[in-house]
């Protein structure tokens, strides 16, 4: 029994013991996995805490919530921008469908130029002009040929409204991303919005601008039909749908009553539950910015505003009331209470019946001083066929120069060349001030601490473990190594798979040693000790570290910026703070004071998504004399060219290429030595 029992306790120890040795270069004494994104929700809180003070302190006062209106819209202003430049509309009607109450015409017009947009419009029988619904599409793949989205344009029809029904950009008859047989290349339109976001974000726009300029444009459309009293226009969206009528609402004057479907819920509440979703749906800076979803009905308040909600939805129920609770407050101080209503129903996601009913209800009673409720009886959908505007389902089959999301970008991209190489010219200093800008870099002298955790010996190497602290921001683990002579450079080695992959190559790090070099290996956050679960990060949206990517550019402060502060930081501890430099030991714990590196250069080898943060690093930092970069994009160009790329929010910069391209950065290096390796 004894015996057992010891048996059992060592058994307990090896597992332990075991467990430890598992991860041996860790320099954290936490799950450090979970570090990046508790950081960025902590910075995305405050942000909103500061809104949630301001509209708090207009509460009760029809002045002070103007004055919050007017601050909302400046902020919608700073983050919904880069829309391309209207062209001429060239509206085409492919066909018409002609049934017992309504007909059916398929539409297709020119949103910019050569990009089409395909539609249905759903017209009433009668003598018009008719009050007319922009239909918003949510993320099925057959858009406006959903059922749902069908019997709710029937049902409008039926009750008197044109009705508008837009395919948004990756779904239906709109793929962007074709091979040669006409057959979508990615899984699904949420794959194609968030790897042509990509591009658009580096050119200062989203695809949620896009999809929101092609709804205004169906718009403008929209108003060119005599059936249509433009006097009289709403818009109801579901699920992705319901976001755009969230983001339509402060963008467009001409809507005159609004009804957000199975989307609207708290910005703040999703993020830190569940993370982001696709592209289409995240637009840079609007945490910086403190805008809430509710913030864009707000701007667009006392409009008639219904919110339809599923109790049992994934879209945060609680979230939803919470937004309308907000809502409820700002209708009240305008003296328009009786012009904002939830309808909220049992059931999940979706246009679902009983929503239907109480849509058109709302709308008759807007437009038609009718408030009687309205009911759905039996009616009949249509084959997603039957509803092509363009013969084959696929626009590019009949507008052989129909231009893409992808290549208008690398048109814009050739359209600012002038702009990169006016912005070239200037002063070094002017574009290093401007480079932090938008890095989202703090201004001020970086205040780091050092602290030695631990050492080990491993291959006949000493690895000291050490964490570097900045105020406010993730503590940075790294390894260091000292040459056995006097320190003739210093070299931060920044790997993509984390510093514990470079101690299984140890014939390279003693190729460095024997040559006097002090190696530094870092751990820059989202990597290594610090790197996110994958099964955090959906596959789908093509980015191993997507929702701390997506995270950063919400708050402002993209995931590239960030590193790029990393790296500072482990230059001012070089500088500043080496470690062992004339032999000295410290005890665990304690802070280390030698400046004996003082004067050393130091050489940075990185590879992967870090090349881009180590070439602005290099460039914010004279001490920094030499690049070896492995393996990563020669420019942002190229991830124009090639949309279908994996990570690109991992070295994203938005609006970058207003202002310069990789290749510049690295002229604007010389003299300093780049080396590329494959």
């Amino acid at each position: 029994m004894v015996k057992k029992a010891l048996s059992t306790v060592g058994l307990v120890f090896f597992v332990m013991a075991f467990s430890c040795a598992q991860k041996p270069f860790d320099v954290l004494d936490w799950k450090g996995e979970a570090s990046l994104n508790t950081y960025l929700i902590a910075t995305m809180t405050a942000q909103y805490e500061a809104r949630r003070s301001m509209l708090d302190a207009a509460k009760g006062s029809k002045d002070a919530t103007l004055l919050y209106q007017a601050k909302v819209r400046a902020g919608i202003d700073g983050v919904i921008k880069g829309f391309p430049p209207k062209s001429a509309l060239n509206p085409k009607i492919s066909g018409t469908i002609i049934q017992p109450d309504y007909r059916i015409e398929k539409i297709i017009y020119e949103s910019f130029k050569d990009h089409h947009v395909t539609a249905n419009l759903y017209l009433p029988i009668g003598k018009g002009p008719f009050p007319a619904v922009l239909m918003f599409c949510g993320h099925e793949d057959a858009g406006k040929a959903t059922p749902s989205y069908q019997q709710a344009a029937i049902l409008f029809a039926k009750n008197g409204f044109v009705v508008f029904v837009i395919d948004p950009i990756s779904q239906s008859e709109r793929h962007q991303f074709l091979d040669e047989g006409g057959k979508p290349q990615t899984k699904g339109g949420t794959t194609e919005h968030t790897l042509l976001n990509q591009s658009a974000n580096l050119l200062g726009s989203s695809v949620a601008v896009y999809e929101l300029f092609d709804n205004m444009r169906g718009l403008d459309y929209l108003c060119t039909r005599k059936e249509v009293d433009t006097s009289r226009i709403g818009c109801i969206g579901n699920s992705g749908g319901g976001m755009h009528v969230i983001y339509f609402a402060a963008m467009d004057a001409r809507v005159k009553v609004l009804a957000p479907c199975s989307y609207l819920a708290s910005r703040a509440r999703t993020l830190a539950m569940t993370g982001p979703a696709d592209g289409c749906a995240q637009v840079p800076g609007e945490g910086e910015a403190q805008l809430e979803m509710s913030d864009y009905l707000i701007a667009a308040a006392p409009k008639p505003l219904l919110i339809l909600a599923g109790e049992y939805d994934f879209i945060d129920y609680q979230g939803t009331l919470e937004s309308y609770r907000d809502l409820k407050q700002v209708y009240l101080d305008l003296g328009a209470q009786d012009q904002l209503k939830l309808f909220s129903y049992a059931d999940g996601h979706g246009l679902s019946k009983p929503k239907r009913e109480a849509a058109v209800t709302w709308f008759r009673q807007h437009f038609y001083n009718d408030g009687t409720p309205v009911k759905e009886g039996d009616m009949e959908v249509l084959r997603a066929e039957k509803l092509f505007a363009s013969p084959n389902g696929y626009l590019q089959s009949i507008y052989p120069n129909e231009r893409g999301l992808a290549e208008y970008h690398l048109s814009l991209y050739h359209d600012l060349d002038s702009q990169r190489t006016a912005f070239s010219r200037q002063d070094q200093m002017v574009k290093r001030s401007k480079i932090k800008q938008l890095l989202a870099l703090p201004s001020g002298k970086l205040k780091v601490e050092s602290f030695v955790v631990d050492s080990l010996w491993q291959n006949g190497l000493k690895f000291y473990k050490i964490m570097l602290r900045s105020p406010g921001e993730i503590p940075l683990p790294l390894l260091l190594l000292k040459p056995t002579g006097a320190v003739k450079q210093v070299l931060i080695w920044a790997a993509e798979a984390g510093k514990e992959s470079l101690t299984r190559d140890p014939a390279s790090l003693k190729q460095y040693l024997d040559q006097g070099f002090a190696l530094v290996l870092p751990d820059l956050r989202g990597m290594g000790e610090t790197k996110d679960k994958d099964a955090l990060n959906d596959p789908k949206y093509q980015n191993k570290e997507y929702r701390n990517a997506m995270f950063a550019l919400h708050i402002g402060k993209p995931l590239a910026g960030q590193r790029v502060y990393d790296l500072l930081c482990l230059v001012q501890f070089i500088k500043t703070n080496p470690y062992f430099a004339n032999g000295a030991g410290a005890a665990e714990g304690e802070a280390i004071k030698d400046d004996s590196f003082a004067a050393k250069k130091i050489m940075i080898r990185s590879n992967g998504l870090l090349n881009v943060p180590v070439m602005h690093a290099a460039f914010l930092e004279p001490a920094i004399v030499q690049l070896d970069l492995y393996q990563g994009i020669p420019s942002y160009l190229s991830r124009l060219q090639n949309p279908l790329q994996k990570d690109g929010y991992s070295e994203l910069i938005p609006g970058v290429l207003a202002y310069y391209d990789l290749p510049d950065l690295i002229r604007w290096l010389s003299p300093i030595p780049v080396n590329f390796f494959k």
